[in-house]
């Protein structure tokens, strides 16, 4: 069997390009039987040496007019059996047998115009387009993947799926760590981003829908009101979203009790996961919630929003809050900090809620439904 999978966003230390990388990692561990066609941006020799894995060339960029023409030709070119598209980004006249993994329907429910950088009438046009090549990709595919089971349900009641057209597959977190060079790098790492005290963790992006600024404004009222010296770090690429929030009136107000790292790499990454004290995820809605899982398998406490799939994917490994309630996320960051008891509790119930999730169980129960669906 010829699996063709769209690796064009493999890696990038997030979201997706986690999923494809992880998955295509953890392919070559399971399986030498199958013949896989990676259509990547860029060919990497170092990275994929099983000799049942081909690498394809596709520079096109996500999302754009040439990814619906050009790329359709390239995967044709293959002759795969079967195809994995890891987004719904999908070529309209894409016409061959394939699966496609949906992570969220974020675009349905968070529609906003201030989610973007467009004027209104592109804003307007993008979205109207992407709806389309969304609703063409689950009609079209032959089965689809979800994240969790929220995102299942969501996709179900959104835009009509059949239940049994989709299957759960759950990532598993992903951690890089060099113990050796741990406490070596440590103070350089905090020294270099300005951090000087004990300090909460967010990890991703800006988007509206991540709920930062109800964060910055949850984390002064917990400053005034617990009077204490913390700082929240928050970790992410630099981008419209963020500057917006970095020249905020409560960023400004807050000073250097929130630190603004920009992106940084996995290693950097891995320490300022161990030294935190507390991971704080305020999300509004999530199709899977990867980051707050891997601040859990780093044995990191972890406080949440109880909204969309988190509690089902977290469980009794976070204390949750109602992201709309500013005193609720205050009062449930100090509990999180401070109450030993239920910190404690916290650990012990993540390394139970960890067992749930291995790359080697996606993988292989994806290569399952690479089997039933082909032919």
């Amino acid at each position: 069997m010829r699996i063709g999978i769209d690796a064009r966003m493999m890696g990038g230390g997030f979201g997706i390009g986690r999923y494809v990388e992880q998955l295509i990692l953890s392919l070559q561990k399971i399986d030498n039987n199958n013949q896989y066609i990676l259509f990547v941006k860029k060919i990497d020799n170092n990275k994929f040496k099983s000799k049942n894995f081909k690498q394809v060339e596709a520079d096109i960029s996500w999302y754009s007019w040439a990814e619906q023409i050009k790329l359709n030709k390239i995967i044709k070119r293959e002759k795969v059996d079967l195809m994995h598209f890891p987004h719904w980004n999908i070529p309209l006249f894409y016409n061959g047998l394939y699966i496609v993994t949906i992570h969220d329907l974020i675009m349905f429910h968070f529609p906003r115009p201030e989610a973007t950088t467009l004027g209104p009438i592109k804003f307007w046009l993008k979205d109207f387009v992407h709806r389309i090549v969304i609703r063409n990709a689950v009609k079209k595919a032959k089965h689809i993947i979800t994240t969790s089971e929220f995102t299942k349900d969501d996709i179900n009641k959104t835009l009509g799926v059949s239940m049994n057209k989709m299957a759960t597959i759950y990532q598993a977190p992903f951690t890089t760590i060099n113990n050796l060079q741990f406490t070596i790098n440590n103070d350089v790492v905090l020294s270099k981003h300005n951090i000087v005290k004990p300090y909460a963790l967010y990890v991703g992006s800006a988007y509206p829908h991540k709920n930062l600024d109800s964060l910055l404004k949850a984390w002064k009222l917990f400053l005034d009101k617990y009077e204490v010296d913390c700082q929240l770090v928050l970790v992410g690429k630099e981008s419209y979203f963020y500057n917006n929030i970095k020249e905020s009136d409560i960023a400004n107000r807050l000073g250097n009790r929130v630190i603004f790292t920009g992106f940084v790499d996995d290693f950097d990454l891995d320490l300022l996961y161990k030294q935190s004290k507390l991971y704080i995820f305020p999300s509004l809605y999530e199709g899977f919630g990867l980051p707050p899982l891997e601040a859990i398998a780093r044995g990191l406490p972890v406080v949440s929003s109880s909204s969309s799939c988190l509690p089902e994917v977290l469980g009794e490994g976070a204390l949750y809050f109602d992201p709309n309630n500013i005193e609720n996320i205050a009062d449930t960051i100090n509990e999180g900090l401070y109450n030993e008891d239920i910190r404690h509790q916290l650990l012990i119930n993540g390394r139970t809620e960890l067992q749930k999730y291995s790359s080697e169980k996606m993988a292989i129960d994806t290569l399952e439904i690479y089997k039933k669906n082909c032919g």
